[in-house]
């Protein structure tokens, strides 16, 4: 059973179509790459599927789960990572933490909010107001309060914006680590083209609401007969036809 299977889904607002009949799956253990221009339906897609907006058309299963009927379970088994998501700014690190971990029903969670200090380094940064933190921080508590109940699918809006060469190479590296020793099935929206490149196994290219192409990175660059995924981003964005398509 995939992860993720959405089919047919649709979303309107009165006269404009944001996400117009897209379809796919996310095999458990797999990163599938959403990517698009600026109001190509990605940020709208991810919250159909987090159940913060009802479809207009479509289906979207998560874990087994129909999110029309019981969205609230297949929601404590997934978690949202985005930098631009803000946190409380006068909250602790481990306040912050402790809050998402009682929305989840954590078990045992001052023992996994000390795990997960450990393993992304926030020993230190516990008892510090996240008003306090530097971007590369405040995404390592981003990163962790998204972990906090284990889940088993994860939606990433953008996880390394803003982020020095470093600091996201090391976010990848964990997600890369998570995803591989969990099996966790990850939906990963970013414009960072290196990044898709690394981390995905499939790549839905949308424009205007639907999915106009659609298949892994080195397929992807075989279509378009280019070295990068940037190049490929950039023929779809500006309609410049694919190597193999018909004329």
């Amino acid at each position: 059973m995939d992860a993720v299977t959405v089919e047919h889904l649709s979303k309107r607002y009165g006269a404009t179509l944001a996400v117009d009949d897209i379809g796919f799956r996310i095999a458990r253990g797999a990163t599938v790459g959403l990517l698009g221009g600026n109001g190509a339906g990605k940020t709208t897609t991810i919250a159909m599927l987090l159940g913060l907006l009802i479809p207009s058309a479509g289906q979207i299963r998560v874990l087994g789960v129909d999110m029309a009927r019981d969205r609230f379970t297949a929601l404590a088994r997934m978690n949202f990572s985005s930098p631009y998501v803000a946190l409380p700014s006068r909250l602790t690190v481990a306040e912050i933490l402790r809050v998402y971990g009682h929305l989840y029903g954590v078990p045992r969670l001052e023992q996994r909010i000390r795990t997960l200090a450990e393993e992304l380094d926030l020993t230190a940064l516990l008892r510090q107001p996240s008003g306090q933190l530097s971007a590369g921080q405040k995404t390592r508590v981003a990163l962790a309060k998204a972990l906090i109940n284990r889940p088993e699918v994860l939606l990433l809006d953008e996880p390394t914006a803003s982020l020095d060469p470093d600091t996201g190479d090391w976010v990848r590296t964990w997600l890369e680590r998570y995803r591989d020793e969990s099996g966790c099935a990850m939906l990963l929206a970013s414009h960072n083209m290196a990044e898709v490149e690394r981390l995905c196994d499939d790549v839905l290219m949308m424009k205007q609401g639907r999915v106009v192409d659609r298949g892994s990175p080195a397929a992807l660059l075989a279509r378009y007969g280019r070295d990068d995924m940037e190049d490929v981003f950039l023929d779809i964005a500006r309609d410049r036809r694919a190597m193999g398509a018909r004329p």
